[in-house]
């Protein structure tokens, strides 16, 4: 039964590894793997500082963080927040309808999401223009204002995250014994008492994971979700460093140049993770190691 996850993880994750020698490199596509290992053309840190030295590094490095930050502050209480609510609806139908309900979006792609995201922001059929237009007032190209695309991804992220964000805290919450809450209740308890010193201090531990976890990925700015929906417009605020590499390596055939942001951004997401799980075992939490 592990046999295909293994073969998944080795043949996508492992043996791909040995690509990231073209960072430093003069890599050339015609030249196949004798061009990577045979006879490769080393330039050892050009193509790094090449990275550090453009116009956009600054840029990327801003709109990464800022995106994967407004995600971490919003999203990740907000799903520690729905585990606690659901686990407090003592009616077991209900319970699943709101889990069901708050699943569903999860097991949509990106491509359908940002169909509707498109579709509802439209500034001549959106309903939220239509609405402004029963209000006289002014339509707005929402997609098209950069001021306007980080809160649309961040948004549109929480939607399609949260509820499935919320499964890991509700596992944890049902490992709580009901004599905690029966005995809480005794004393004269409230619900938001017991939420707030049983329910939470239970699930501590599988926060702090999760949240290392999360933090490694704060150099992912959701590349699904941006080049979906960014726009020339919208580079400012909305490229980030996946795109950028995207459209590096992709569309201006620059593989080597595109391999070593990928792999900066890589080093920069395992050092976080490191820096992370050595805080939390400072304070006596569990760690991932």
């Amino acid at each position: 039964m592990m046999l295909p996850g293994i073969l998944y993880y080795i043949i996508f994750h492992y043996i791909p590894m040995y690509g990231v020698v073209i960072s430093f490199q003069n890599f050339r596509p015609f030249q196949g793997i004798s061009g990577m290992f045979i006879n490769p053309e080393w330039v050892g840190l050009k193509n790094f500082t090449d990275f550090f030295k453009s116009y956009y590094f600054f840029r990327l490095i801003r709109n990464t963080l800022l995106i994967s930050f407004y995600r971490l502050i919003f999203m990740f209480p907000l799903a520690i927040l729905l585990a606690l609510l659901v686990n407090e609806v003592r009616n077991r139908h209900a319970k699943k309808i709101i889990q069901t309900i708050s699943y569903m979006p999860h097991f949509l792609s990106w491509v359908i999401i940002s169909g509707l995201v498109i579709t509802l922001l439209s500034p001549t059929s959106g309903a939220i223009n239509e609405l402004r237009k029963s209000l006289r007032m002014e339509p707005i190209a929402f997609l098209g204002e950069a001021k306007y695309f980080r809160a649309i991804i961040t948004i549109a992220g929480i939607w399609r995250s949260i509820g499935w964000s919320s499964i890991i805290y509700l596992a944890a919450l049902t490992s709580v014994s009901n004599e905690l809450y029966e005995s809480a209740s005794l004393e004269g308890a409230t619900r938001i008492q017991q939420m707030l010193y049983i329910s939470l201090p239970a699930i501590s531990d599988v926060i702090i994971i999760v949240f290392i976890l999360n933090l490694g990925k704060v150099m992912d700015g959701g590349f699904e979700k941006v080049l979906l929906l960014y726009s020339p417009g919208v580079y400012e605020t909305g490229d980030i460093i996946d795109t950028y590499v995207y459209r590096e390596g992709i569309k201006n055939l620059r593989y080597s140049y595109a391999a070593a942001v990928g792999l900066f951004k890589n080093i920069i997401g395992m050092i976080l993770v490191l820096s992370t799980d050595r805080i939390a075992k400072i304070f006596g939490k569990e760690g991932i190691w």
